[in-house]
């Protein structure tokens, strides 16, 4: 599936796609240059699954914890700062990613041989305009 963004107006509209095509997939690997949009869209999303906690980036914490409108637990990553897989052992990463709870997982090249074989993999692009294209093919 493609999603194309053509402004930030649009990015509500975008993640209600994203969810509508999200399926039973609970893991979603967000693969993107710096300043994609990873963490923007990834924020939309949440919004629109109706979290209504500060969304932000844990780049520093690793992981941040939400709730969505229906109290779905919803696991939010960013792998950027991890510099050894240890890190992510010793962080227990099997107990979030295969709880069933929703994960979104910014830095996933980072972590790769740890990912889920089911996790959907999301590529986000910046075109030269500034629009954004999200890929994915979830089943």
């Amino acid at each position: 599936m493609e999603i194309k963004i053509h402004s930030l107006e649009q990015i509500n509209e975008a993640a209600k796609e994203f969810i509508a095509a999200m399926g039973d997939n609970t893991v979603f690997a967000f693969y993107g240059k710096m300043g994609a949009g990873k963490t923007t869209f990834i924020k939309a999303v949440c919004e629109n699954l109706g979290v209504t906690d500060v969304i932000n980036s844990p780049t520093f914490a690793i992981v941040n914890e939400y709730r969505s409108e229906t109290e779905e637990l919803i696991y939010h990553f960013d792998f950027y700062r991890i510099k050894r897989l240890e890190e992510v052992y010793d962080m227990g990463y099997e107990d979030y990613f295969y709880c069933g709870a929703l994960c979104f997982i910014e830095w996933p090249e980072l972590i790769e041989e740890l990912l889920p074989l089911d996790a959907v993999k999301v590529y986000i692009e910046e075109q030269e305009n500034g629009e954004r294209t999200i890929r994915f093919d979830a089943k």
